[in-house]
């Protein structure tokens, strides 16, 4: 048994190697996607020809989310229980309720002890003063108290609020690449996002398609200067960050031979002087994943095309060339 238990036990081990050898070759088609899209970002592009399944969601970028968590701000309720003013028996009237009570008993220890009759009658007299004193007081504070909020100043911000955006907002492209976060009133109203739908002429699309082959050229001979002159910074610390992960595991993947089969695009828009345009391709490629040391094949066909179909985000700036902002996979 116990020599079974081992043999179960490498195999269980080599599995797993091999599975996390799988992965790591497949976790670009495969996985989830990174970059950014703009106000696009955390939003599905549309489906196409060439991509009829939905694309996997965008899980590393550097756009970010705004929370959800109501604030005083935006919800009336949670403000007017946070400026309610206590009850008698939760302020001065309940410490001076508990003050004459703890009093009165430790009078009645001190002067008759704890089986004097008449002292315990003298503090359920003494508490049933009080009680009747505070509740008069209540009475005669509470008809001169106006309440926090009037009747139509509450209608209308109950109105208000319902008729308000959700404390959703879309982020701007500054803010998506590191910039401050807003504070105070503004930090709760939505910042609408101007997007103009544009047109993409042929040139376009030939230039995304040389960008293809450019980029899986540049990713699979490590070429860190080529890849900062196709993609934009966020895409290209995710890029270097799958590279660097690649050599401390000792494997090095190679892509060649790209060729793309068929090719559509989804969207594309305008927004903050920045133009997009998310295209769908299919391509096929030889992409292996060697051993970095002795150059042996790990995982993939290096004499075999594989097929894949994936969603490639381009974004430039007046003047500048596309640069690839954004890949997401999508199940071929």
């Amino acid at each position: 048994m116990q020599r079974f238990g081992r043999v179960l036990a490498i195999a269980a081990i080599g599995v797993a190697a091999m599975m996390t050898v799988v992965d790591v070759a497949d976790a670009r088609r495969a996985g989830g996607g990174f970059g950014s899209r703009g106000s696009r970002t955390f939003s599905a592009p549309p489906v196409t020809r060439t991509a009829p399944a939905p694309a996997a969601p965008i899980d590393r970028t550097m756009t970010p989310r705004q929370s959800t968590q109501p604030s005083t701000a935006t919800n009336p309720a949670s403000q007017n229980r946070t400026n309610a003013r206590p009850g008698f028996f939760n302020g001065f009237g309940g410490s001076m309720l508990g003050g004459l009570m703890m009093g009165g008993l430790i009078g009645m220890l001190l002067g008759h002890g704890i089986g004097g009759g008449i002292g315990f009658l003298g503090l359920l007299l003494q508490v049933g003063l009080v009680v009747l004193l505070t509740s008069l007081a209540m009475r005669f504070f509470g008809r001169n108290q106006r309440p926090a909020y009037s009747a139509p100043a509450a209608a209308a911000r109950s109105s208000a609020a319902a008729g308000a955006a959700p404390s959703f907002r879309i982020p701007r492209i500054g803010e998506a690449m590191g910039g401050g976060a807003a504070t105070g009133a503004s930090a709760a109203a939505p910042v609408p996002v101007q997007t103009d739908e544009i047109s993409v002429g042929q040139d376009d699309l030939d230039r995304f398609e040389a960008m293809l082959k450019d980029v899986q050229a540049a990713y699979g001979a490590e070429d860190y200067a080529a890849l900062r002159k196709l993609t934009t910074p966020e895409a290209m610390s995710y890029l270097a960050e799958e590279l660097s992960d690649n050599a401390t595991k000792g494997l090095k993947n190679e892509v060649r031979d790209v060729h793309l089969v068929q090719g559509d695009l989804a969207e594309a828009w305008r927004e903050n002087g920045t133009e997009y345009a998310t295209v769908a391709m299919r391509y096929e490629s030889i992409d292996v994943m060697r051993d970095r040391a002795t150059g042996r094949v790990v995982s993939g066909n290096a004499d075999e095309a594989t097929d894949a179909v994936e969603i490639w985000t381009f974004a430039r700036k007046p003047g500048a060339d596309w640069q690839v902002s954004a890949i997401q996979g999508v199940e071929a």
